[in-house]
């Protein structure tokens, strides 16, 4: 069953669900968000909630990365070329529309 819990970050109440015997983990988590928020409008001035919250995470982040290099994933790898199926067969259709556009201007009459 899910406990619901307010949770307080920059001066907003947000109303969170959790798995029953979690509430403590999430108020914990909300308190570090909380401190970085609060990092943040320190340092940055006033901010829309989304990017209070951005640079929360990435203060949170920073943090993370300098307690455990390697929590870290590595990056993901190189985005793979096109699929060569795929690239085929779009290269097939283009040429059938060639041959269809050509046919419709060859058997259309001339002005």
């Amino acid at each position: 069953m899910a406990a619901l819990i307010d949770l307080s970050i920059a001066g907003r109440t947000y109303q969170v669900a959790c798995r029953e015997g979690e509430e403590e983990n999430l108020r914990a988590a909300a308190r570090l968000v909380d401190g970085k928020s609060r990092e943040a409008i320190s340092g940055l001035g006033t901010l829309s909630e989304a990017r209070q919250f951005l640079f929360a995470s990435l203060l949170l982040a920073d943090q993370l990365i300098d307690d455990k290099p390697d929590a870290v994933p590595p990056p993901p790898p190189p985005a793979a070329g096109p699929d060569p199926a795929l690239v085929s067969k779009a290269e097939a259709l283009a040429t059938r529309l060639e041959s269809l556009a050509q046919q419709l201007e060859n058997s259309a009459p001339n002005p």
